[in-house]
């Protein structure tokens, strides 16, 4: 192992000092086994080098790949509380994202039930849980127990991204969006550190210190007797029922350090049930919580907040487009979509190098706030190509804008020459990447961006590369597609074909937009959306011919559904186009 170095994160100077002396224990006691153990684990580092397609080797089947995602899924699914596992629990939206998918083509089948099931379930209990903040929204990184009660405070962009488009499928799916948490506007920033300061004189910051509560500092805070309410009871009294606050905390000291009398916020009884034990309206507790909340965001402000990780990254900044877009257009939320395309165009400014044709990985703010590179801007990895381009098909499916289209078909061009192996197939970044986790692989996400693209510009050579890239990790997706996800909803969507739905009409004509809106209000994973308004020599003519024979029918914007641009036959009323996307 000599000359051999790897590297991790988030360790504390108490656990260096811990692993330092436990590693010389060891080495001192069994310095070979350790030896061999290291050995082992750089071997199979190694191995994520080698994924390639073997000569002969063929895409592995969509319906057995899916089916057996799904059996692992539900073999390790904690029925209580949803999720995939005991303590640590951790959102993983990637797991629900398929599960959805998986629903979407199996719909009449049990199975299908069963995945959706576990997928909103699980989305419920978080929404409920400690692990999202109820005070400033948001969700933590995990859960430190089974319930997702007692979170890791942290706060990660990529987690904000990925779950604003996990609860708005849901939504699409049929959940109650008093359940989908708004998708809060705020700046594009890596991460919100877990520990703060007491206060402002502390000297060590503690976990958790700015988002924990007494009973008696929520009731000092909300002293205001409610006019109507039984018992005499405050604002204070009303407010910690429904959150589950007691008197004595309800965290357990034993589970976090220094939280005896400590409250984190966790619903535990529904807005009618406080509603009905204080004797008053449902409207009227909501507009009570909402001050409540209100309240005591103030006061968290008023103290130290926890370190705010300023670097933004393009990887993690493109899963934070891709939430704002999908949502902004499923809500038919203009807010939301213009903020979408300001974060675009804000990529676009300070992390694209025009003159190399090249993503740069990151920028920060200086202590002037202002936008600053290093001397040095480091380069594009392939995790921020896919994930940019990804979300950059996001937003020219939500805004039918061109230009983003036109970016997305050059960064993932640029992402071929960069990265694609030509041998083995797949994409490199020192190792292919062949996991997903807390985000998703850029091989999972490159997958779908080929074909995708494919499907949007007509060029057929991506559907081929996207296929090869799949078969390179035909091993991987038959053995264990737990693994990934991500990549598996791409076989599904090669074998089940991609649609084209293709919109003729004015572009800001009435009944264009509510074809559109009726598209978007539905959860369809393996389609495209584009629309056609009769510009010959734009971009979208100019690559797909066949949108010129496709024309609005009785001077009505006209929706085409389309299977390798075969087409169904036309339709102008948005129920029609639902009924006809839904069989």
């Amino acid at each position: 192992m000599q000359g051999e170095l790897l590297a991790t994160s988030c360790l504390t100077n108490n656990w260096c000092n811990q692993m330092y002396r436990f590693s010389y224990k060891l080495w001192q006691s069994n310095g070979e086994t350790l030896e061999s153990s290291g050995e082992r684990v750089l071997e199979a580092l190694r191995k994520g080098k080698e994924i390639s397609a073997s000569p002969g080797e063929t895409l592995p089947s969509g319906p057995d790949v899916a089916n057996r995602c799904y059996q692992q899924l539900a073999h390790s699914y904690e029925e209580e509380y949803g999720g995939f596992r005991e303590a640590p629990k951790f959102p993983s939206p990637v797991n629900l994202m398929f599960l959805m998918s998986f629903w979407a083509v199996k719909r009449a089948s049990s199975e299908g039930a069963e995945a959706l099931q576990m997928a909103l379930h699980t989305l419920r209990m978080m929404v409920l849980g400690g692990i999202h903040d109820h005070v400033a929204q948001g969700f933590h990184r995990y859960s430190t127990d089974s319930s997702w009660h007692v979170p890791h405070f942290e706060k990660m962009l990529y987690d904000q991204g990925q779950l604003a488009v996990a609860y708005i499928t849901a939504y699409q799916v049929g959940m109650y969006a008093s359940l989908c948490c708004p998708l809060q506007s705020g700046s594009f920033y890596s991460a919100e550190d877990a520990d703060s300061f007491p206060m402002v004189e502390s000297y060590g910051a503690r976990e958790v210190t700015c988002r924990r509560k007494k009973a008696i500092q929520i009731r000092a805070l909300l002293p205001d007797i409610v006019e109507g309410a039984a018992g005499g009871a405050t604002q204070g009294d009303i407010s910690i029922h429904p959150y589950g606050v007691k008197e004595q905390g309800n965290v357990d000291p034993a589970q976090v350090w220094e939280s005896e009398g400590q409250n984190v916020l966790i619903v535990r009884y529904s807005v009618e049930l406080t509603a009905a034990h204080f004797g008053i309206s449902v409207d009227r507790l909501s507009e009570l919580l909402s001050d409540a909340r209100a309240k005591l965001a103030k006061v968290r402000k008023a103290r130290p907040p926890p370190h705010l990780d300023t670097k933004m990254l393009a990887s993690w900044y493109g899963l934070m487009l891709s939430g704002f877009a999908r949502v902004g257009a499923v809500l038919g939320d203009k807010a939301l979509l213009e903020r979408a395309e300001r974060a675009a165009c804000f990529l676009r400014e300070h992390k694209w190098d025009e003159e190399g044709q090249s993503i740069l990985h990151s920028c920060y703010r200086g202590n002037n706030m202002e936008v600053e590179q290093v001397a040095s801007p480091i380069a594009g990895f392939l995790d921020d190509y896919a994930f940019v381009v990804c979300r950059l098909l996001d937003l020219f499916e939500a805004t039918q804008r061109v230009c983003w289209l036109q970016w997305a078909e050059g960064l993932q061009l640029r992402q071929d020459q960069l990265f694609w192996d030509s041998q083995g197939s797949g994409y490199f970044c020192t190792l292919k990447q062949d996991q997903d986790g807390a985000e998703p692989s850029a091989n999972s996400v490159s997958a779908m961006n080929l074909l995708r693209l494919s499907h949007l510009t007509g060029w057929q050579d991506w559907i081929q590369r996207s296929q090869q890239l799949l078969t390179a990790f035909s091993d991987r997706l038959i053995k264990v597609p737990i693994a990934l996800p991500d990549m598996v909803h791409s076989v599904m969507a090669q074998y089940y074909t991609l649609k084209q739905i293709v919109i003729c009409g004015q572009p800001d004509a009435e009944d264009t937009a509510s074809l559109i809106s009726c598209v978007n209000s539905l959860f369809l994973p393996h389609k495209v959306l584009m629309l056609a308004d009769g510009n010959t020599e734009g971009f979208l003519y100019q690559r797909l011919p066949i949108l010129s024979s496709l024309v609005p029918q009785d001077g009505k914007a006209t929706a085409y559904e389309c299977e390798n641009f075969a087409c169904a036959l036309p339709v102008t009323c948005p129920q029609e186009l639902r009924r006809l996307l839904l069989e």
